[in-house]
């Protein structure tokens, strides 16, 4: 089998999430029956893996996901027109001969012309593979794939990675509305603290277990490392909370977000946001933020010799069901 690894980006407004759910539109169920298409001459549909499962209404612009292929469908991504003569020669014309100036004849061709055969690798298949996704219907609005590439040896797209990076926006009564950006950014109806809630945010950094700012899930367990945690007003006006772990249980951004807003309107003291977490119980004092306003920007990867390695030991730790709902 080959593993190939997929770079996507999509926009989560018209997606009832990743995971695949019977009679819903669904990121993965776009893909795999794009993919099931691709590869019908091999009789395959191919399962993606995915680094993380956004949630309906959730957006992407670097996620991952990977998918093992075997020789008859990495065969279906040849170059059908491999080594073929694109431009047959040139024949002279009548008109040619009537030129007022002598000109030398060309020497004869030895034979038919070919252009020299264009590679046709794995990753030149794979390469393909992004090219003829995008080129099934509906693969050209809300979900792209950017990039189709051989994975190294020992990658998983979910247990190799050492972190995600996730952005979400918000525009409270100092910054501008902008109707063009309301798919991506929450309009908030009050002003807040930006300074306050940065400042705020820096206590929850670290080891934790994060069961007061997730959803509860039988077996999954709720502890990560929460790696960066800042907001900050962009130049137009729009906050924008940037938060990074090792992984995300299931709302835990949005979780965290609401708490901070609610810290920067006043509504909560900022000794709670450290408070909550150490109580360990889920809490009315302040609400999961929307959906939209949230972007996976980025998963990162250790080097390839210690992808498989990482994959081990992310598996060993957390008891996680590859099945299992959205996490953010």
């Amino acid at each position: 089998m080959t593993r190939l690894r997929l770079d996507l980006a999509y926009d989560g407004t018209a997606f009832a999430g990743w995971s695949k759910q019977p009679g819903l539109r669904t990121v993965q169920g776009e893909l795999e029956e794009a993919l099931a298409t691709v590869f019908r001459r091999a009789g395959e549909r191919p399962q993606l893996t995915v680094a993380g499962r956004t949630d309906a209404g959730v957006h992407a612009l670097g996620q991952v996901a990977h998918l093992d292929l075997s020789p008859a469908a990495m065969a279906t991504l040849a170059d059908p027109h491999r080594g073929a003569r694109r431009h047959p020669p040139r024949r002279p014309r009548a008109a040619d001969s009537l030129t007022t100036t002598p000109v030398a004849a060309a020497p004869a061709a030895a034979g038919p012309v070919t252009p020299a055969p264009t590679a046709d690798g794995p990753a030149e298949r794979a390469a393909r593979l992004a090219r003829r996704l995008n080129g099934i219907a509906g693969l050209s609005t809300d979900l792209y794939v950017s990039r189709a590439s051989l994975a190294p040896a020992g990658f998983d797209a979910r247990f190799s990675a050492i972190w995600r990076r996730y952005e979400y926006r918000v525009a409270d009564t100092a910054a501008p509305r902008n109707p063009l950006l309301r798919g991506h950014t929450v309009w908030y109806p009050a002003e807040l603290d930006v300074a306050l809630m940065d400042a705020t945010a820096s206590a929850l950094v670290g080891l934790h277990d994060f069961a007061a700012y997730c959803k509860p899930r039988l077996g999954a367990t709720t502890i990560r490392t929460l790696q960066d945690f800042r907001w900050r007003r962009d130049p137009d006006g729009v906050i924008v909370a940037a938060l990074q772990a090792d992984a995300f249980c299931h709302s835990m951004v949005r979780a965290l977000v609401g708490a901070l807003v609610a810290i920067g309107e006043g509504r909560l003291a900022p000794s709670r946001a450290e408070g909550i977490l150490l109580e360990g119980a889920r809490t009315s004092e302040f609400k999961v933020m929307p959906a939209k306003g949230l972007t996976l920007l980025e998963i990162g990867y250790p080097d390839d010799g210690d992808l498989a390695a990482r994959a081990l030991q992310t598996r060993a730790r957390r008891d996680d069901d590859p099945d299992a709902p959205p996490t953010v």
